[in-house]
């Protein structure tokens, strides 16, 4: 059986406890089975135990997986939606984005977005299904104490959309100060993201103007605030599969309630630039989709940038089939992504449904739309989207 076959398979995993975890059908994998029996009895796995599934064939570690979000998940799938709302200029290297400053990418670059734009990119993004909404800067870090201005007006952009949408307000603003990150749970942020990456071996080959240890800090100051942290990786940038379940590990430790993952979407002028697709083939990622939900059972695993460029459509809602239960829909920081509506079609096609807890909107009603009509995203528009269709 190949990984197109995927969504032919019957899961073999009945969860019969008034929990929601209980008896469990053997695949006949025993190294998955194992895993799926300790994660379901609220046991942690461990980087031994993500090796050791990584070996494992793709399709038990699909339907393992799947087994673990069906227990621990409620059946649905959370679709985000971000804003690029500074672009371009950032002083940082990270070779595979397309806002450096070191890199000719000839995207288009602009200051901090008038709060109200902001407000508009949260309302169609409201209009089409997002659960959350990200505010996303270009730049090592906002400054409350350097940019008073652009501060002021992320604030007002954050109370904008808080009182205006019923999307959660997610921000990615960099660098934070312990200071910043008070106001900003203060003032209502549901999730601060800042990406890993990748693994901390790997990460020295990515970026060379801050360490994996300054992206952890930032972290640890935004939970110490009190916000939930949306932190996850790119992968196809050339890391080893061991380094995938290094970056997962490291993300155990730091404690994350949304995992995105990224796959490198190549963009002409930065380091990466040169490749056609990532490295990273459809087996790969569906089956490291899968390690991420046996190692984060309670997370969001959410498949972000970078997937339209490196599935072929029919095989998009693969890794929702093995552990996903999270996208982010709509463009992403400087490259386009898919229209909601078709992100609702693969959601639906791999037997789950669209979340609806934040914003209860209608599914067929985002469905029938198309891009130019009233309410959805233009196309043509490019104000949401990363080089590497990362989100951080």
């Amino acid at each position: 059986m190949t990984v197109d076959s995927l969504v032919a398979v019957t899961p073999r995993f009945i969860i019969s406890s008034t929990e929601g975890r209980g008896v469990v059908y053997e695949t006949g994998n025993r190294t998955v089975d194992a895993a799926v029996e300790r994660v379901l009895a609220g046991e942690q796995l461990d980087r031994t135990d993500g090796i050791a599934l990584m070996a494992q064939p793709v399709e038990p570690l699909a339907e393992g997986a799947d087994a673990v979000r069906s227990a621990f998940g409620d059946g649905t799938v959370d679709a985000c939606s971000i804003v690029n709302a500074k672009a371009g200029n950032c002083a940082e290297d990270c070779g595979f984005c397309a806002q450096s400053v070191h890199f000719d990418t000839g995207i288009d670059t602009y200051g901090f977005l008038d709060p109200e734009e902001i407000l508009d990119a949260a309302k169609r993004a409201e209009r089409d299904g997002a659960q959350r909404f990200g505010i996303v800067v270009a730049e090592k870090g906002v400054s409350k104490e350097h940019r008073p201005d652009e501060w002021a007006d992320v604030l007002r952009a954050i109370r904008l959309v808080r009182d205006e949408t019923d999307v959660e307000v997610d921000a990615s603003l960099g660098i934070l100060t312990r200071e910043e990150a008070a106001i900003l749970a203060e003032e209502g942020i549901n999730h601060y993201n800042h990406n890993i990456e990748t693994s901390p071996r790997y990460f020295p080959e990515i970026v060379e103007s801050h360490s994996f240890d300054d992206r952890v800090a930032t972290l640890k100051v935004a939970k110490e605030a009190g916000m939930d942290l949306c932190a996850g990786v790119i992968l196809g940038m050339g890391e080893t599969p061991t380094d995938r379940v290094e970056a997962a590990i490291a993300l155990q430790d730091i404690g994350v309630s949304s995992l995105p993952v990224n796959v490198l979407n190549p963009i002409e002028g930065t380091p990466m630039g040169h490749r056609d697709t990532a490295a990273i083939t459809t087996s790969e990622l569906v089956k490291t989709i899968a390690i991420y939900r046996f190692l984060h059972p309670e997370a969001r695993v959410r498949l972000t940038g970078g997937r339209e460029v490196n599935l072929a459509p029919e095989e998009q809602h693969l890794p929702f089939e093995a552990g996903a239960d999270g996208l982010l829909t709509g463009d992403y920081l400087t490259t386009g992504g898919q229209s909601a509506g078709d992100d609702i079609e693969i959601v639906e096609r791999a037997g789950l449904e669209p979340n609806t807890e934040v914003n209860d909107f209608d599914p067929d009603a985002v469905k029938r739309r198309r891009p130019g009509d009233t309410g959805s995203r233009d196309a043509s528009v490019d104000t949401t989207a990363s080089g590497a269709g990362s989100v951080d």
